[in-house]
């Protein structure tokens, strides 16, 4: 059974930076590409950064250049680095992996100003 599970979420101020983690149990991780997702309060669900098997990475216009997306296929789990976070940061953010479409809990992340 396929299984994923966000931590390191939590309280920030703007400017501040956070460390997700997502750890993947079930099998699937080192053949999935993964992404991060994120839904703020009373919006719809987004898409934040992708990575694939081998590393390669991809982001949404509006994290580039503050978030870093990796992965540790050792240890079965995908990273989210979050610098300069702003008020607009604050999220629900979800680990997906792309084989299965699987989904965690989620992490809250709140950014105050």
């Amino acid at each position: 059974q396929v299984q994923l599970v966000e931590s390191g979420g939590g309280l920030v101020q703007a400017g501040g930076s956070l460390r997700l983690s997502c750890v993947a149990s079930g099998g699937i991780f080192k053949i999935s590409p993964m992404a991060w997702y994120r839904q703020a309060p009373g919006k719809q669900r987004e898409l934040v950064a992708t990575i694939s098997t081998r590393g390669i990475t991809d982001y949404e216009d509006f994290v580039k250049g503050r978030f870093t997306i990796a992965r540790d296929n050792a240890k079965n789990t995908v990273y989210l680095q979050m610098n300069s976070l702003k008020p607009e940061d604050t999220a629900v953010y979800y680990c997906n992996s792309r084989v299965g479409d699987y989904w965690g809990q989620g992490t809250l992340v709140t950014v105050s100003s």
